[in-house]
C-alpha cells in the first residue's frame, strides 16, 4: 500500500467486475469477502462493468453462481450510465439502439423511444450477434444527422473460445463509413465515474477505483480524482505499467489483498459526520 492511498480515509468504493472479482464464471480469490466486508462496514459502493449486454437482475444472478451476493442496485453498467446520459441530454427522445436487453431495457427506463426512423440518437452496445442490416441503418441515420453513441470503447470482449468483436470495433465500421466518431460513455470516459459516483451520493476525495486495467479503471479514475487501486488478476500485467504514463495510486497482487483495507481505511464517525 502507498503513502498516497492512507492520505485520507476511504468512505465509498467502485470497483471493476471482470478481473477484479470474476473471471469468466468464477468468482476469484477473495471478491465475496471483499463485498462482505464492505456490507459490514456500511460502505457505500458499486460494482462497474462495460459490458452493456445484461441488465443488473442478469448480472446479480451471474455474479450468485459464482458465490458473490449483492443487490441489484449495486450494479452500474456502461448501459445504465448511457442511458442516464442521454436522458438528460434529450429526455423523452428517440434512439436506433443496436445492443442486447441490458442496453435496451436501460433506455425505456429512462423514457426513451426506440425506433428505426426520424431519430436523434444511434445508440451502439454490445452484442453476441451484429446484424449487417443494422449496422447498415445505423450508417445510413448517423449519414442523416443522428448523433451517434457508443456505450464503451472496448474492441474486443472475452468468450470462452476466445476474443470477439466489441462495441469499439463495431463502431469503427460505422466511423469509416461515416466519418463520425461516436461519443463513448463507459469507461475510460470519466463521466461514468462520475454518474457513479453520484448515484451512491458520494465524492471523489473520499472514493476509490479498483480494476484490472489502467487504459479504462485507472484512467477514468484518475480523470475524476479518485484514488486507484490496480490487481493483477485482470488484464494488465505488472510489467506492463511503466509503459502507461500515470500510475495507479496502489498496486496489489488481487482483490483479497484489498479485504483487510475496507475496515482499516473506513473514517472514523467523526470523520463520516464531517463528510455529511
Amino acid at each position: 500500500m502507498t503513502t498516497a492511498l492512507e492520505e485520507r480515509p476511504i468512505h465509498s468504493w467502485l470497483t471493476d467486475m471482470d478481473g477484479v472479482l470474476v473471471h469468466e464464471e468464477e468468482a476469484l480469490p477473495g471478491a465475496a469477502e471483499f463485498i462482505s466486508e464492505l456490507a459490514r462496514c456500511g460502505r457505500r459502493f458499486l460494482v462497474l462493468t462495460n459490458n452493456s449486454m445484461f441488465t443488473p437482475r442478469d448480472l446479480r444472478a451471474r455474479l450468485a453462481r459464482a458465490g458473490i451476493d449483492l443487490e441489484e442496485d449495486a450494479l452500474w453498467t456502461s448501459a445504465l450510465a448511457t442511458a442516464r446520459f442521454l436522458s438528460e441530454q434529450s429526455p423523452g427522445g428517440t434512439a436506433y439502439v443496436i445492443g442486447e436487453a441490458g442496453l435496451t431495457s436501460a433506455m425505456h427506463d429512462e423514457g426513451f423511444i426506440l425506433s428505426d426512423v426520424d431519430v436523434e440518437f444511434v445508440v451502439l452496445g454490445e452484442t453476441r450477434t451484429y446484424s449487417f442490416e443494422a449496422i447498415t441503418r445505423a450508417i445510413r441515420l448517423v449519414g442523416e444527422g443522428a448523433k451517434f453513441i457508443a456505450t464503451n470503447p472496448d474492441v474486443t470482449g472475452p468468450s470462452p473460445a476466445g476474443p470477439l468483436p466489441a462495441t469499439g470495433a463495431v463502431a469503427a465500421m460505422i466511423t469509416a463509413a461515416t466519418g463520425i466518431e461516436p461519443y463513448y460513455v463507459g469507461k475510460p470516459n470519466p463521466l461514468m465515474m462520475r454518474t457513479a459516483l453520484n448515484r451512491i451520493e458520494a465524492h471523489s476525495e473520499t472514493t476509490v477505483m479498483i480494476g484490472d486495467r489502467m487504459d479504462t479503471d485507472v484512467k477514468s479514475g484518475l480523470e475524476a480524482g479518485l484514488r486507484s487501486i490496480l490487481v493483477l488478476t485482470g488484464s494488465t500485467r505488472a510489467e506492463a505499467i511503466t509503459s502507461f504514463p500515470y500510475r495507479p495510486t496502489a498496486v496489489l497482487p488481487s482483490i483479497e489483498q484489498v479485504v483487510p483495507l475496507v475496515e482499516q481505511m473506513s473514517p472514523s464517525r467523526a470523520q463520516e459526520l464531517g463528510e455529511d
